[in-house]
């Protein structure tokens, strides 16, 4: 439920790997992304509560995030992130495992269901027909934009004008060409019982967390006082059998007052990264388009994507196009091999964790 500020990579890489003028259009993008998701939210009735701090591990990584508040304000005219030294971040999460960090009043946080049920429903307001459990096996492309796509479902099958590939990390193998640029990864949440009064010693604002791991830690309080914290992943589609004893372990490193604390409710998802962490928009085939991959930063970058895609089908796709300029490198082993050596590379980054590194 974190919405957060700017592309999956920060500015000084978005310039690094597409030059000034793309980087800065990427970040008005991604700030147009902000103000399209707090519109729709505003339409469905879904709170959505402003600032996600940055906690950083090492004081290289603290730099690197004051370094970064710096050039936003300095060259994107950005000036909604505080910069937070090690006591001013443990006062404001209640934590002194972090080195110190950032705070961006500019992101904000959502329940997520909430939001998608919202935009559903005003969805099927606006006249769309919502087919929930209609499973895809396979879709048969037109040659021509001209032509008809076939959609086989389950129960029958669909004639279409155009595809819009919208699964991010449930699209399985439907197209390969996505599939070996596009990993999906099981990401875990667990909700406390309601904290009462140990609430306000956690957070001493309403905002939302989430720290520099490579498989990141990320948490927010619920509006009745849960700390809500997700931790752990896992590659593919195999959920372990136990998600809350897979994600205590994170949440009382951070919180180690919160030890034993009771777990209510435990559930986890599936996402999507790429290799570069940028999304990858691809048009698999004349009249089908594809977002997806967006590497934990999609509550905003998803409705822009939504509304890219509506507009490339009405024949305006300039922010599409920009989107798919993007590198997009497969994965070693392209669809076939990316799982096992992925889950080696992961394993590797996951021990750099462990040790700190």
């Amino acid at each position: 439920g974190q919405m957060g500020s700017g592309q999956r990579l920060d500015v000084a890489d978005l310039e690094r790997l597409a030059g000034k003028p793309a980087a800065r259009r990427l970040w008005d993008m991604a700030e147009e992304a902000k103000a399209l998701t707090r519109a729709h939210a505003a339409e469905a009735g879904v709170a959505v509560h402003d600032g996600i701090a940055h906690a950083a591990r090492s004081a290289a990584e603290v730099a690197h995030a004051h370094e970064n508040a710096a050039r936003l304000a300095r060259d994107y005219g950005y000036d909604r992130i505080t910069p937070l030294d090690g006591p001013a971040l443990s006062a404001l999460i209640g934590t002194g495992v972090y080195a110190g960090g950032d705070l961006d009043r500019g992101a904000g946080h959502l329940d997520p269901l909430a939001l998608a049920l919202g935009v559903a429903r005003l969805a099927r307001d606006a006249g769309a027909v919502i087919h929930e459990g209609a499973h895809v096996h396979a879709i048969r492309h037109a040659r021509r934009a001209t032509e008809t796509t076939i959609v086989q479902t389950g129960t029958g099958r669909v004639l279409c004008d155009h595809v819009i590939l919208a699964a991010n990390g449930y699209l399985g193998h439907l197209d390969l060409g996505v599939a070996a640029r596009v990993m999906p990864i099981n990401n875990y949440v667990v909700a406390t019982e309601p904290l009462g009064p140990r609430a306000d010693a956690l957070m001493a604002e309403n905002v939302a967390v989430h720290d520099t791991r490579f498989v990141v830690n990320y948490w927010r309080l619920s509006d009745d006082r849960r700390l809500v914290f997700g931790g752990g992943e896992t590659l593919g589609y195999r959920f372990p059998r136990d998600i809350a004893a897979k994600v205590r372990g994170p949440l009382e490193q951070v919180y180690p007052q919160l030890r034993g604390v009771r777990i209510t409710h435990a559930w986890g998802g599936t996402l999507a990264i790429t290799m570069s962490r940028l999304p990858l928009f691809a048009r698999p085939a004349p009249n089908c388009l594809s977002a997806s991959g967006f590497s934990g930063h999609g509550v905003a970058l998803s409705h822009l994507a939504g509304r890219l895609m509506a507009e490339a089908v009405m024949g305006q796709s300039e922010g599409f196009d920009t989107m798919a300029a993007l590198p997009a490198r497969q994965f070693p082993g392209g669809a076939g091999l990316r799982w096992p050596l992925l889950v080696a590379g992961m394993g590797w980054y996951s021990l750099r964790d462990r040790l700190g590194v």
